[in-house]
């Protein structure tokens, strides 16, 4: 397996135009029907206490960079945790409220476990209301880069070509491919320009989250602290953004 090092020389050194290529292959046309940016379970909405808690069971995750984090907050004059959340993974609820060590953001959700930023007309029909600040995962969905340590939690891949080849993707090790995740818009018409624009997008992405996971591991340190603690690529931090030794604000 590469070093994170080696796959970020392999990000940098993708074509945009192939990555335009296999995109303009798979096809893609956004529908607006939000799926990407909701809960995979419906929220609950009635007295019954089961039915609210499936509502909850899986919401919406989309990393977000710290960087990116506080683009949001300056388009919107957002507080930190209007904008995002721990990841989930790792933090266990305790008798004493939420604990654990966890990797990286994810964008926060409201009461049904939607993204945050997300809203949906009486048509039905969803909108991102910080569409021109949206992060790299969001400006790339349902599209993802097949190399190595780039892999993101969007679910399986129903689609896929292999750059060097055009063939459709066997996924190997070895291989980088341009990947599709499961949405209703796949296999639509796309324009070349189109390609191209989600294209540089998804190069950057796969060139941000090398970066990112390299400076994780660059500036890991284990802690012994109470509540809930987030690592990034800038150190460690409590829930609210602030660095792990500042007063806290859990």
């Amino acid at each position: 397996m590469e070093s994170l090092d080696a796959e970020l020389a392999r990000a940098r050194e993708l074509d945009v135009g192939a990555l335009a290529d296999a995109i303009e292959t798979i096809g893609f046309e956004c529908t607006r029907c939000g799926a990407c940016c909701k809960a995979e379970t419906a929220c609950g909405g009635g007295s019954d206490d089961e039915t609210a808690d499936e509502g909850e069971s899986d919401p919406h995750t989309a990393t977000v960079f710290p960087d990116e984090i506080r683009a949001l907050q300056a388009a919107g004059d957002y507080d930190f945790r209007d904008v995002a959340r721990p990841m989930p993974y790792g933090i266990e609820e305790t008798a004493d409220g939420p604990s654990g060590e966890t990797f990286e953001w994810a964008l926060q959700t409201d009461d049904c476990g939607d993204c945050t930023f997300y809203a949906e007309g009486d048509d039905g029909v969803g909108a991102c209301t910080v569409h021109d600040d949206r992060p790299l995962i969001c400006r790339t969905y349902p599209f993802s880069v097949g190399l190595g340590g780039t892999s993101q939690p969007m679910g399986e891949a129903v689609d896929g070509v292999a750059l060097e080849s055009g063939r459709a993707a066997d996924d190997g090790d070895d291989q980088v491919t341009v990947r599709a995740h499961e949405c209703e818009g796949l296999g639509r018409e796309i324009s070349r320009d189109e390609a191209e624009e989600l294209a540089a997008a998804l190069k950057e992405r796969a060139v941000r989250e090398l970066e990112e996971a390299i400076g994780v591991r660059e500036n890991y340190e284990p802690v012994d602290a109470d509540g809930v603690v987030v690592h990034d690529s800038e150190g460690q931090k409590r829930p609210d953004g602030t660095p792990l030794g500042d007063a806290d604000g859990d």
